[in-house]
């Protein structure tokens, strides 16, 4: 079995899932490999979405197309209307403020015990 699953981590420190996505500047890009392991692929600078807890489509679309490539994002809160944007699009959404790392862990085990069906479709 080959292939991976590209992850969009919303973090400020690049330790921490710890930003909600509308507020989310920065998303740390990671790819998930097939046999488990990982590679860190390089951090995007988005504009934040949400300006006084409102957003505009314009924007929403934006940034959703800065993370096209990936399978998934994990953030520490997401509204529903922008979660049920991403999986129009094929990206999963993972709320899970936790460390990176436990948080890659746990995702890792998922798709691989679950043999994620959108695979590299991207």
């Amino acid at each position: 079995m080959g292939g991976k699953w590209r992850v969009a981590v919303a973090s400020t420190d690049g330790k921490v899932i710890n930003e909600h996505f509308g507020r989310a500047k920065d998303f740390f890009i990671i790819d998930i490999k097939s046999d488990g392991s990982r590679e860190y692929i390089e951090r995007r600078i988005v504009t934040p979405l949400c300006a006084n807890g409102e957003h505009k489509n314009e924007e929403l679309s934006y940034v959703i197309n800065a993370l096209s490539d990936c399978t998934a994002v994990l953030v520490a809160r997401v509204g529903m209307g922008v979660k049920r944007a991403l999986e129009i699009n094929k990206i999963s959404v993972f709320e899970q403020p936790d460390y990176i790392e436990n948080a890659l862990t746990k995702l890792t085990n998922y798709f691989i015990k679950t043999n994620h069906s959108y695979m590299e479709e991207k």
